[in-house]
């Protein structure tokens, strides 16, 4: 391990992203805990996705299982009153007005980060994990490097406290993550995610070989077209 007595708060949603980030860090800390966010999702997959997974890490991986702590579960709420995204109102996926797919939601991941630290400054932690990612994503302006760490500033100096963020996922690409899930985790890892995470806009349970979902929105292309890719590269 290299945070040797260090514990680590991952932002884990029960997507494919967070699963391989929640997989790194239980790799390189002492203990890790995890933190998800109720904030008026359109659909439930993805929370009733994150006891599953956290459940089979503890049972596919005993070697991980005495490192992963306490699970959280924080409302957020307000994203939904505010509301006017395809995540939280019936509102088509589409690419909208200002250059941006209706699927962004104005402020999450800075809210995400936002209560995560506060979470953690209360529990002593001062590591975060996040799946954030400018590499193959949606084009969320909250997923760039540059506001995470514009982000991790104002929090260090909000909270008096020294937080670092780690985004394991942000210079690779959707082939990429799942390479690193392997080299983690083996195939163990690789049918976890596959099985369990639920990465799709529409919290759909159709099975495909990439795993859950609808196969049609930007999140299942993104997830299925790396797959394809991080399989087809394997000798």
């Amino acid at each position: 391990m290299e945070n040797v007595g260090k514990t680590a708060l991952v932002l884990f949603s029960g997507g494919q992203d967070s699963t391989t980030c929640l997989a790194w860090a239980l790799g390189r800390f002492a203990q890790v805990e995890t933190v998800g966010f109720a904030y008026g999702q359109r659909h439930a997959a993805e929370m009733d996705a994150r006891p599953r997974v956290l459940a089979a890490f503890r049972e596919w991986f005993p070697e991980w299982a005495g490192r992963l702590g306490a699970d959280h579960v924080l409302s957020l709420g307000v994203l939904a009153e505010i509301g006017g995204t395809a995540l939280t109102d019936a509102v088509a996926i589409e690419m909208g007005a200002n250059g941006l797919p209706t699927t962004f939601v104005p402020g999450r991941n800075l809210l995400f980060l936002t209560a995560a630290a506060a979470l953690a400054y209360r529990r002593g932690i001062a590591e975060l994990v996040g799946g954030m990612c400018e590499t193959d994503y949606s084009g969320y302006p909250d997923c760039r490097d540059a506001a995470i760490k514009a982000v991790t500033h104002a929090l260090d100096l909000g909270m008096g406290r020294a937080f670092a963020v780690h985004t394991p996922l942000m210079w690779i690409d959707k082939a990429e993550t799942w390479d690193l899930a392997e080299q983690i985790g083996g195939e163990a890892l690789i049918d976890l995610i596959v099985r369990e995470t639920v990465t799709c806009y529409e919290g759909d349970d159709t099975r495909h070989d990439w795993g859950m979902g609808c196969g049609v929105c930007p999140a299942c292309k993104l997830r299925a077209d790396g797959f394809a890719r991080y399989r087809g590269a394997r000798p």
